[in-house]
């Protein structure tokens, strides 16, 4: 869609759904609810559970919403890419389907970028069902030392030790509304359509996982800040539309972790880093598999 044809003061929501659950409806019923102009576009990735087709019934008579098949399961920022492509709006927010954003959100949102061009992502409040904050809300690059320092525990030593600083940010102790951080919780992104342009969308290397780090990570290289309002919140059954197919989505999880890394993690130049961090990357990665297993079968 050309620039002309682009509608000043709209904001267009992408959800991109895989077998995404009975939570889609509900997601976008939500952000149609929005106080803001939106229009809601999910982009369905060959999901074999009926849903996209049932919100689209739901909506039909709804010009706001849209469906579009992409016939195959072509990945998170790919098909985030495509619905982005033709969306109408100066505004992204990329949503996941498993995520019900608050009425006020989106004007909240549009109102702070509109105030100051510099914010290239914002974020918003995620929290749980259970009115906790989400993980990720508040993150830092996952560089090698700062994974280590999370993984290995230290992290939480960070208060008394800054060298041990992790991924994850600690409670903030300022209660400003707005707080520049490296990057905010890819469950919500809001993006004006020019910087989403600037930086040439999502990464499509990734197939699901770590591309919103990487996102935040090139808007932040390309001048713009990384920010979360605090005031503005979504609820996120976090995880919810991936359980059944948990081994599948922790594969492609690890492949965007060392895609990450390769780009980057300074750690990479070093040849025996790198090789350390591919290994233990796989073996984590292999160690995981009885539990998926075990939990799968749980389930059943």
């Amino acid at each position: 869609m050309s620039q002309s044809e682009r509608e000043s003061g709209l904001t267009s929501i992408v959800i991109v759904a895989a077998d995404s659950g009975p939570l889609l409806l509900e997601s976008v019923k939500a952000a149609l609810a929005s106080t803001a102009p939106v229009e809601v576009i999910v982009a369905d990735n060959a999901s074999s559970d009926g849903e996209p087709r049932r919100v689209s019934a739901a909506n039909a008579a709804d010009t706001r919403f849209r469906l579009v098949e992409n016939g195959a399961n072509i990945g998170f920022g790919p098909a985030c890419n495509r619905a982005a492509a033709i969306a109408r709006g100066d505004a992204l927010v990329f949503l996941n389907p498993d995520c019900l954003i608050e009425p006020d959100a989106i004007g909240g949102l549009r109102a702070i970028s509109d105030r100051d061009r510099s914010f290239g992502v914002l974020g918003i409040e995620v929290r749980t069902p259970e009115g906790v904050p989400a993980r990720g809300n508040r993150r830092r690059d996952p560089m090698l030392r700062r994974a280590l320092m999370t993984m290995s525990g230290l992290a939480r030593f960070e208060s008394r030790w800054p060298a041990f600083a992790g991924v994850e940010m600690p409670a903030r102790s300022s209660v400003g509304d707005v707080e520049d951080v490296e990057a905010v919780s890819g469950a919500c992104l809001f993006l004006p359509r020019r910087v989403f342009e600037e930086i040439g969308g999502f990464d499509e290397a990734y197939f699901l996982h770590v591309e919103d780090l990487d996102l935040c990570h090139r808007v932040r290289e390309a001048g713009y800040r990384v920010a979360i309002a605090h005031a503005l919140g979504a609820v996120h059954a976090q995880g919810s539309s991936s359980r059944h197919r948990a081994l599948f989505v922790a594969r492609h999880k690890h492949r965007g972790m060392w895609r990450y890394f390769m780009k980057f993690d300074p750690a990479a130049r070093n040849p025996v880093l790198r090789a350390l961090v591919w290994l233990g990357i796989w073996t984590h990665y292999a160690l995981s598999i009885p539990l998926h297993a075990m939990r799968a079968r749980s389930r059943r």
